[in-house]
């Protein structure tokens, strides 16, 4: 398995806890189809995403507030607000991933999951941060 299926699974596991959901790694992968078998890095990286999601919950949120010109965070989808939540937690507190690599997931994941305009809204929303996080890393 890749880490993209682990960031996949990821944000299902995030969309799932939006929904009070109870649902384990595995859970997501029998749902998924995914037939190659996780390795333990792949679920040790999904784990630790979740949590940190959960940890920076109100810091990720924040800033999903910020950049989302013109929707609330309560009213945004809630697959885009997974894909977000993922996105947003790499960048801000993985220094082991690139932004673009965080940016060009959460797109794919939107093409895939979300509604027709999500890609390029996730696009847009995650461009700025990109340029706000690299203006703080020059400054």
């Amino acid at each position: 398995m890749s880490r993209k299926t682990a960031r996949e699974v990821a944000m299902k596991l995030a969309f799932a806890k939006l929904f009070d959901g109870e649902e384990t790694y595995h859970d997501v992968l029998d749902k998924s189809g995914i037939e190659e078998a996780p390795t333990e890095e792949d679920i040790c990286y999904s784990e630790e995403v979740l949590r940190g999601i959960e940890e920076h919950e109100a810091d990720i949120d924040a800033l999903i507030d910020e950049l989302a010109i013109g929707w609330r965070i309560e009213r945004m989808p809630k697959v885009d607000l997974s894909v977000l939540r993922v996105a947003i937690y790499e960048m801000v507190y993985r220094d082991d991933i690139p932004h673009g690599v965080s940016i060009n997931e959460a797109v794919e994941l939107a093409k895939q999951f979300g509604g027709e305009r999500s890609s390029a809204y996730i696009n847009g929303m995650l461009g700025t941060l990109a340029k706000r996080l690299e203006g703080e890393a020059a400054e």
